[in-house]
């Protein structure tokens, strides 16, 4: 790299970085906590005895799985005003983004459910407990164990796919190396530079991962 670039690089990385910390982690994780809120309602939904809510349930699972997170994020953003429902870019986002963890996640989490032996839900009514009592103290926490390294997989999608926020002007990590990129004219270089960034942030959350898989690992081993 010539001196000029090394000097861009070295002054872009900090405000990259602090648009990483400021927006992206933060976003990623508010629509990762509500998609997960919503994905387990979800999912439990799904497989309830009531046809009506499994129904609705199984629909909204469809239209998001089946259509572009980004044409997701355009709808939200820029087609609701045309009804009168004006949201803001960050909270756009996040409730984009939350719908589409929501319904990638309640199949991951109603799959753990349905994984679990049907004999542990006979031991808890042996027992007495109501069925909702069995799923909270004894199916929940074993199908957490089992969902845990997919559900922590998407997390980490996720936190990659925040930068599709830029289309709806979030001023996310993305966001940021455009403008820049449009100031100093070098797109390679930060555009390798943002990627460098994203892959810290995914390296950090993959270590992460792999330890909370072994923790969990080790408990049902004992």
């Amino acid at each position: 790299m010539s001196d000029r670039q090394i000097q861009i690089f070295m002054e872009s990385l900090l405000p990259l970085f602090k648009a990483g910390v400021a927006f992206t982690i933060p976003l990623a994780l508010i629509s990762f906590v509500l998609g997960m809120i919503l994905a387990l309602f979800t999912a439990l939904a799904r497989i309830s005895g009531w046809k009506p809510l499994a129904l609705i349930a199984r629909f909204y699972v469809w239209i998001i799985r089946g259509t572009p997170l980004i044409v997701q994020l355009f709808i939200i953003f820029f087609g609701l005003p045309k009804v009168g429902i004006v949201i803001d870019p960050f909270p756009a986002a996040v409730i984009g983004f939350t719908l589409s963890v929501g319904a990638y996640g309640s199949e991951t989490i109603r799959a753990a459910i349905l994984s679990i032996p049907k004999g542990q839900w006979e031991a808890c009514f042996a027992l007495g407990m109501t069925r909702w009592q069995a799923l909270k103290r004894a199916v929940l926490p074993q199908a957490a164990r089992v969902a845990t390294p997919s559900l922590a997989s998407s997390f980490i999608s996720l936190v990659k796919d925040t930068s599709l926020a830029a289309t709806i002007m979030v001023t996310e990590m993305f966001q940021t190396s455009q403008q820049i990129t449009a100031t100093y004219y070098e797109p390679l270089l930060l555009y390798v530079e943002v990627a460098l960034i994203y892959l810290l942030f995914c390296s950090v959350l993959s270590y992460g991962q792999a330890r909370l898989e072994r923790r969990f690992d080790r408990y049902h081993a004992i």
